[in-house]
């Protein structure tokens, strides 16, 4: 299901694509070996800090204030303590040093570049990327919001008058700019010791430039936004490029399993890749590399959010508001101007409320605070001006000139302001449609437990309880984590006024109870604790790197990395060809689906080559060949009958026959079958619930394929039809299996192994043990061969060699059937060459990979 996208796209030059100035390519101070930087003087603190473990955090945006002086013109820097780059720092050790690679929120202009870059390296372990401004609005207004962003929140381009249709120029420039990210990460990077984490969708392609710099890189990634459903990801022209970009890390976040699930199903919908649970992990195989699925939501920063509570403007404003509004019940609400927020469809529900139950006129106050809008345009507009509309409506409805239902606070409101009202407000409501996170409610949540207005009663001075209620929308990141917040669906207007109703008017006791569950979960999962466990998993799933080899496949943004065993190797067609033509006696044992056919290939009969290889072969006194397969003993005899003296392993070896001559043989003569009685109608019920399933009927035993079915709904359906059988079949002497889009079920004591062990013990007892073993297989069947072989015979040459670079118990791998036909060529020329060297299979071979 691959698209044709623009695979190759880094054969381009990012300079000639759009203009791009020539950048500075070097840093004053850069790391050019391991632990040294230049320009340091050598001091002992300079040596100290340069030996301390390191994080690189990248990011969109660099986590700074910026000003510039009106009398000098020079820039000002300052950390934006607020900024979540900044404050995940809190998870590492003291130890730790921090570097941030990303862009400033102004531009500076080229001549002063190298100065600024200096500075912020210097004092604030920042490295700036410099885009040029044509570069960073086609890549940042252009691709990233007018084209991810909307895909991501679910609003695919049906109507050129909302949202930009697929524009390749902004994907180019979303490619250059992750370029340029990428050689300022690896001028500070120290790939063999420094962690490095990305952040968010603007750079998702930045891990295929990273790891193609350095293949064993530690590399994470977090997505910050929602993940779509594979619906709406699959049609997006670029999908195959983002999803390797972000396979090349070594482990990937998400806020939710929704996002998680969505990623997991994409990955494996429009690449065929498998996950499965590790020791409580998700991991997908990805060419011999593990890449972990992390779920964990972003916190907040508590001391940062306290101490912003116990300011004395805060103290301040939070008894100007209870003054203001005394004897009213508040809800807030704290929104940016965006179309994903809900903001119309919240007020639409107060309007609801409001006029459903007319005793809350006058003493229902909604505060709804609206954040400036993070992008321009059309959409924005059009939701600012609908909010306006409604807030209008609302207050000339059921407002008086004492009584405003609804504060509308369109402006900037300085950090103070917000908690004063998070302290004050009875509940609050977040009623996005669409939100990758949306921190509002835990910081609610800490402004209600530490308000110190509520630290007394007014006027008994006794303490009292904390209290807070939760209105939220069940499409927001920290939905989940809140479970005890009323969840509402924010479309459903009358189902989100009675949530805003029951919120309000809830007993303090349960109020307080959902609370404190509340405050002891976001308390304790703050953002050091998310910080500090993310990078906890990438080190666990960076460790074994250099336990591999590691090979950098594929062109352009198709790059990936295969990573192996050490002695895994590609089998060379010279090496075994000599090994074969030094022995005296030979086996050779051969899979046949997926190995002497390619498994995606509707005709399974064998080509007219094959025959001849086979025969070719077979018809060399010094050999014994056997095809070892799963298929039925009909099938391979009808497809084989041309190779007389080829044996056959049917049914994985239920079936044995020597040669076209020899009579069949039965491993298990007094087999019980009689299970197959049990296990046909489990099978039938599942086939009839999954279309595009199958049931292939064999003597011995029972396969139920989903290869055609739907990826998802097949593999979920052949994971608990496994579950089922084994439970049906418990005390029967069968055996399930679940192999590649199969579910197979056979007589306990049939295997592949066991059938290879027994054939290579009969040619010993004949006094015609081998010395020259090969085995070629594909799935998971064919390792039992691998290690079967391997314990059996003690023969100096063996070739046991899976197909497709996998983790296997082979010693050796070819790429695909056409590799093994080629093989095998080589093979029979040496059995049978034709006068004056020429050879009869005309085969070429690839050099040592």
């Amino acid at each position: 299901m691959a698209s044709k996208s623009c695979a190759n796209i880094l054969d381009l030059i990012p300079d000639k694509l759009l203009d791009i100035p020539q950048i500075p390519r070097s840093l004053p101070r850069v790391m050019t070996l391991p632990g040294v930087i230049t320009g340091y003087d050598g001091d002992s603190d300079s040596m100290s800090s340069s030996c301390r473990e390191r994080k690189i955090i990248v990011a969109n945006m660099l986590p700074l204030h910026i000003q510039r002086d009106p009398d000098t013109l020079k820039l000002t820097f300052s950390f934006d303590e607020d900024a979540l780059l900044w404050q995940l720092k809190d998870g590492f050790s003291p130890e730790t040093e921090v570097v941030y690679v990303g862009s400033l929120k102004v531009e500076v202009d080229a001549s002063e570049q190298e100065e600024v870059a200096q500075k912020l390296l210097e004092e604030f372990n920042c490295v700036p990327t410099f885009l040029p401004h044509d570069l960073h609005k086609k890549f940042y207004a252009g691709f990233c919001k007018q084209q991810l962003w909307p895909l991501f929140h679910y609003m695919l381009p049906m109507c050129p008058d909302h949202t930009d249709r697929f524009d390749r120029l902004l994907w180019q420039a979303y490619v250059s700019a992750n370029k340029i990210f990428a050689d300022k990460v690896m001028e500070v990077a120290d790939p063999e010791d420094d962690y490095i984490w990305v952040h968010d969708y603007h750079l998702m392609i930045l891990p295929t430039f990273l790891r193609k710099r350095y293949n064993r890189v530690k590399l994470g990634f977090f997505l910050h936004s929602p993940f779509p459903s594979s619906e709406i990801y699959r049609t997006l022209p670029v999908r195959d490029e983002i999803l390797k970009g972000l396979l090349n890390c070594d482990l990937i976040g998400f806020h939710t399993f929704d996002y998680a699930r969505h990623f997991l199903s994409c990955c494996s919908r429009m690449m065929g890749l498998d996950y499965e649970s590790k020791r409580g992990h998700i991991g997908l195989d990805y060419f011999g590399r593990t890449v972990y699925i992390k779920i964990l939501p972003v916190g907040i920063h508590m001391g940062r959010l306290k101490s912003v509570l116990n300011l004395p403007i805060t103290s301040k404003k939070v008894k100007e508001i209870a003054e203001r509004y005394k004897g009213k019940k508040l809800i807030v609400g704290v929104d940016d101007m965006d179309i994903f927020k809900g903001i119309s469809l919240k007020l639409l529900a107060f309007e609801y409320l409001l006029q459903l139950h007319p005793v809350l006129q006058g003493n229902l106050v909604l505060i709804q605070i609206v954040n400036p809008a993070r992008s321009s345009g059309k959409d924005v507009q059009e939701a600012k001006r609908e909010t306006y509309l409604i807030v209008n409506r609302i207050n000339e409805a059921y407002g008086s000139p004492d009584y405003q239902p609804v504060v509308l606070i369109d402006r900037p409101v300085a950090r103070y302001e917000k908690s004063a009202y998070y302290s004050m407000a009875d509940c609050c409501i977040v009623n996005a449609v669409r939100d990758g996170m949306n921190l509002v409610p835990y910081k609610y949540i800490v402004c209600r437990q530490h308000s110190p207005y509520l630290a007394q009663d007014v006027d008994s001075k006794k303490e009292v309880s904390r209290t807070s209620m939760l209105v939220v929308s069940e499409f927001i990141g920290c939905s989940p984590s809140l479970s005890g917040a009323i969840r509402v669906n924010p479309w459903d207007i009358e189902s989100v006024a009675g949530a805003i109703s029951s919120a309000i008017t809830m007993k303090d006791s349960e109020k307080q109870m959902r609370h404190e569950k509340h405050y002891r979960y976001v308390s304790s999962h703050d953002v050091a604790y998310w910080a500090r466990s993310f990078m906890q998993d990438l080190e666990r799933a960076s460790k074994d790197h250099y336990n591999k080899r590691c090979w950098g496949i594929g062109f352009g943004l198709g790059f990936r990395v295969v990573s192996l065993s050490p002695s895994f190797r590609k089998l060379s067609p010279n090496y075994i060809v000599s090994a074969y033509r030094r022995s005296s006696r030979r086996a050779i044992f051969l899979d046949y689906d997926g190995t002497l056919v390619p498994q995606s290939s509707i005709v399974k009969t064998p080509s007219e080559e094959l025959i001849n290889i086979l025969t070719t072969l077979c018809n060399d006194p010094k050999n014994t060949v056997f095809i070892v397969s799963g298929r039925g003993r009909s099938s391979l005899s009808e497809w084989l009958a041309p190779c007389e003296r080829l044996g056959l392993a049917a049914e994985h070896g239920y079936f044995t026959r020597w040669g076209g001559n020899s009579e069949w043989e039965v491993s298990l003569p007094a087999a019980d079958l009689e299970w197959k009685e049990i296990a046909e109608p489990v099978m039938r019920l599942y086939t009839e619930a999954t279309d595009g399933s199958n049931i292939e009927v064999k003597e011995s035993g029972l396969v139920w394929h989903h290869q055609d079915a739907d990826p998802d709904f097949g593999s979920c359906q052949a994971k608990e039809l496994l579950v089922h059988l084994e439970n049906v079949l418990a005390n029967e002497p069968a055996v399930v299996k679940r192999g590649q889009h199969i579910v197979e079920v056979k007589p306990q004591g049939v295997s592949k192994g066991l059938v290879a062990g027994h054939i290579l013990s009969t040619m010993v007892e004949k006094g015609e043990a081998p010395d020259f073993v090969t085995c070629i297989g594909d799935d998971r069947s064919d390792e039992d061969m691998f290690e079967s072989i391997r314990n059996t015979i003690s023969s100096p040459e063996i070739f046991a060699c899976t197909v497709g670079r996998k983790p296997s118990k082979a010693k050796y791998y070819l790429d695909d059937t056409a590799d093994v036909i080629k093989l095998l060529g080589g093979l029979a020329n040496a059995s049978d060459p034709k006068p004056g060297n020429t050879a009869r299979f005309q085969v070429t071979f690839d050099t040592i990979f």
